[in-house]
């Protein structure tokens, strides 16, 4: 089982216990944290495409840990004229755990729903 899940503005194919690195994500190191934007969802062969989003599906996943990416040089240079300029950038990251994907038809009642049922 996999899916396609929107973290942080980007998509990532997950799977469960797969370790991906995203974005900084607010929470500590240790946090549960939930993506409600799940955009293709795969059952063992039965594909669910959403449009855009799939709606009940989600990804729980664990913060791992806080850290920053490796340092990218950006150097700019115009010829015959003296002009250089070294810049460099270190990307703020954050590794999580992917713990479980939740599909559509499994998603647990809200307290309006569960009321309306019971009635």
């Amino acid at each position: 089982m996999y899916a396609i899940v929107e973290i942080a503005g980007q998509q990532f194919k997950v799977s469960k216990d797969q370790k991906v690195f995203v974005h900084r994500l607010e929470g500590k190191e240790g946090d549960a944290v939930n993506f409600a934007k799940v955009l293709l969802l795969d059952d063992n062969g039965s594909i669910t495409l959403g449009a855009p989003a799939i709606e009940g599906a989600s990804v729980e996943a664990k913060v791992l840990q806080h850290l920053k990416g490796d340092k990218v040089i950006v150097f700019k240079k115009k010829r015959r004229k003296g002009y250089k300029v070294k810049n460099g950038h270190r990307q703020s990251l954050t590794q999580i755990q992917i713990t479980g994907i939740t599909g559509a038809g499994k998603k647990k009642a809200t307290k309006k729903e569960a009321a309306a049922s019971a009635e």
